[in-house]
């Protein structure tokens, strides 16, 4: 699971650990008793948010203007190649 900041809290880390999982969480800077966090596994959530922001650009995507599914994915899919493309 990777999270940013505001995701740290005790609770939900103990929820994440409790069923098997790992999490990629970084610690506040206030924090008493700071964790260890894979800065660079970190650093891919950051590609990846800025790809979702880049496909975000196409109004028909961001809006959600396709009714139905098929379409709505396939308007990705070509946003994707698009971004990738270019």
């Amino acid at each position: 699971v990777m999270a940013d900041k505001a995701y740290g809290k005790y609770t939900l880390r103990e929820y994440i650990a409790n069923h098997n999982a790992d999490f990629c969480i970084p610690p506040k800077s206030n924090e008493t008793d700071p964790w260890y966090c894979d800065w660079v596994q970190y650093k891919e959530r950051h590609w990846v948010e800025c790809f979702f922001n880049r496909l975000k650009e196409f109004r028909r995507i961001a809006t959600r203007f396709d009714k139905l599914a098929s379409r709505f994915l396939a308007f990705v899919q070509l946003g994707c190649i698009r971004i990738l493309l270019a």
